[in-house]
């Protein structure tokens, strides 16, 4: 038997499997433009200073295209010159499920000519195009809005030009919504992101956000469009102060005061009908609002209609006290409709009673999610453009890939189903004024198949690693500035059809594995490379050494060289002696010419007195001894 403490553990563990954390999700609002954060009335609503864009220019002159758009003075701009696609690319976001709201801006007043028209794109998604006249409609024209889940810990919002006017972005909002919210059943779910169409409260006189409804934050502070008629007198508008009951429930989190007005059909007109423009050819999530808060019905039974959608019949037998479980209780239904035309149209047609009514209307429409590109091929084509110095115009912002209508300029895709990815199979960057220098990380494009930098101003080596491209079929280099050897890599591109490498400056032999594909119906180009040599065409190389003569060769050369400076050493150590010794003898020499010249007159005495003595001796005869 359960005690009451158990049974109150028991519940609060039951409670916390089936509710989501009520920890405060996620919410980053940017004021885009602003160099200072900001806060705006009547909530005192946070907004960050302007951060993680990828181009564009900041204004502090915006001009707010609604009455709902935020209190915020400031913007950013996209012209042509900083390319055609720019982004946001905001980082460290909590895995999970958002509203991603884009309110838009105006940097002048739109005419005909300047209005600015562009795609905006969410993860790589188009969400949104706009068309000429929106900047004219003072309702929820003024933002885009989608459901999409964010997986990578970073969320990229990106403005794609068409070239009429400058792409201007008033604040950027990413908020955290139930992992499950909107759940529209089979299709639903990562693979798939809700583009909202429209909101409406009915019966409202007013349109409010989910703030302004003291809504909870898990429902995303989703923006209610007032609606007080259907038009041609064919309703009237109901409104209660009573509570409502299920209206804040998970996974979505309604407000309650969404429910407190209405619009109910007359009678003049049974059928309460409602009609709205759409993209054709599209899925649409439809959810449809309900609470009996008209007086009149009190019980089961008073009020039953069938729902039409397109004229095919969606739910039959509405019953919505018996539904929801009384008056005043929320009930809420869901479909999914594909439509062929060019418009939606919603009817709720009375089986009994003489009435229909309805809360609130949201339509979303259904976009598939495109897959990304590997994210180490863009990561790769990132460090080409910071290499190469690629001008602003190429607009190598966002994904290389998608969305589909906008890949980077100069960039070829190609998707590979194995991976569910996208991957880069061409680059086309010749004759575009290109600077700098190849990066070795030109390898992690491994999918590449054809690679033209011909005709632009590059400079430095050619990274062996493009050896390690074994897709590589095209390959033209040509008219730059590329020095020093071919790598011997570049000889196991063993699918390489088309290799130019001429006109540059490049020096060496060219790799043996090259130059035995020449027959082979390959296409190669070297000439004009003044060092080049050891095919066809070119000059002749010299006796070709192993490393192992190339490394007896160095050191014979450091032991002449080191035999040579011994040489020098001695040899002027020996002259640095002599000329002492020569220094020294000049500081003596007028004593040593003395001694020389007395040691001249002693021998010429002596020399003197010996040819006297003999002359005498003959003079007188021989001397005779006793």
């Amino acid at each position: 038997m359960l005690t009451p403490l158990s049974l109150l553990t028991f519940l609060l563990v039951f409670l916390a499997a089936f509710t989501p954390s009520y920890q405060a999700p996620y919410a980053l609002r940017i004021s885009c433009g602003a160099r200072k954060d900001v806060h705006t009335p009547p909530t005192n609503t946070f907004w960050y200073r302007d951060f993680g864009y990828s181009g564009g220019i900041p204004s502090a002159n915006a001009t707010r295209p609604s009455y709902i758009t935020p209190p915020l003075s400031t913007l950013r701009y996209f012209p042509l010159s900083t390319g055609p696609e720019n982004c946001y690319h905001i980082e460290r976001v909590p895995h999970g499920h958002y509203s991603v709201r884009v309110f838009l801006g105006l940097i002048h007043d739109p005419t005909f000519d300047n209005e600015p028209l562009f795609d905006v794109s969410v993860e790589g998604t188009v969400v949104y195009s706009l068309s000429s006249g929106w900047s004219n409609h003072d309702d929820e024209q003024a933002f885009v809005e989608a459901l999409v889940f964010l997986e990578d810990g970073t969320a990229s919002i990106c403005f794609h030009s068409t070239g009429h006017g400058d792409p201007a972005v008033l604040s950027i909002e990413v908020l955290q919504v139930g992992n499950n919210a909107y759940n529209y059943g089979s299709g639903w779910g990562r693979g798939t992101i809700l583009r909202t169409h429209k909101r409406l409260s009915c019966g409202a006189k007013s349109p409010k956000f989910d703030v302004d409804y003291s809504g909870n934050h898990w429902g995303g502070d989703r923006f209610w469009n007032s609606i007080t008629t259907f038009g041609q007198k064919s309703d009237r508008a109901l409104a209660t102060k009573n509570s409502i009951k299920l209206s804040s429930n998970v996974p979505n989190y309604y407000p309650e005061a969404l429910y407190q007005t209405a619009l109910v059909s007359t009678d003049n007109q049974p059928d309460l009908t409602y009609t709205m423009d759409v993209d054709p050819n599209r899925n649409y999530s439809i959810w449809l609002h309900f609470a009996e808060i008209d007086p009149s019905v009190t019980g089961e039974g008073q009020r039953v209609f069938d729902i039409l959608i397109n004229g095919d019949t969606e739910y039959q037998g509405i019953d919505i006290v018996k539904m929801s479980g009384d008056i005043n209780s929320a009930l809420v239904l869901n479909t999914t409709v594909a439509v062929s035309g060019r418009s939606l149209t919603i009817s709720m047609h009375p089986v009994k009673g003489s009435h229909a009514i309805i809360s609130a209307i949201e339509i979303f429409e259904i976009v598939r999610a495109e897959s990304k590109t590997l994210i180490d091929e863009v990561r790769a084509l990132q460090k080409l453009k910071n290499a190469l110095g690629l001008p602003l115009r190429f607009g190598w912002n966002g994904d290389p890939c998608v969305p589909q209508q906008h890949p980077w300029s100069g960039v070829d895709c190609q998707f590979d189903s194995a991976k569910s990815k996208w991957v880069i199979d061409g680059l086309g960057l010749d004759n575009q004024g290109l600077r700098g220098f190849l990066p070795a990380d030109i390898s992690k494009l491994s999918h590449l198949q054809n690679m033209n930098l011909s005709e632009n101003s590059i400079k430095g080596h050619i990274p062996s690693s493009l050896g390690t491209i074994a897709s590589l079929e095209v390959l033209d280099l040509s008219y730059n500035f590329f020095n020093g050897s071919i790598p011997e890599s570049l000889g196991g591109l063993t699918s390489v059809r088309i290799l130019n490498l001429n006109s540059n400056s490049l020096t060496g032999r060219v790799p043996a594995a090259l130059g035995g594909r020449l027959l082979h119906r390959a296409s190669f180009n070297f000439t004009d490379n003044k060092g080049l040599c050891g095919i066809p065409g070119l000059p002749t190389c010299g006796p070709h050494l192993t490393a192992g003569a190339k490394i007896g060769i160095a050191l014979g050369s450091c032991a002449v060289l080191l035999l040579i400076a011994t040489c020098l050493t001695c040899w002027w150590k020996r002259r640095q002696n002599i000329l002492r010794a020569q220094k020294i003898a000049a500081r003596g020499a007028p004593y040593a010419k003395a001694r020389t010249h007395f040691a001249r007159d002693v021998q010429l005495t002596r020399h003197n007195s010996g040819q006297e003595h003999a002359r005498t001796a003959a003079e007188n005869g021989p001397i005779l001894l006793s």
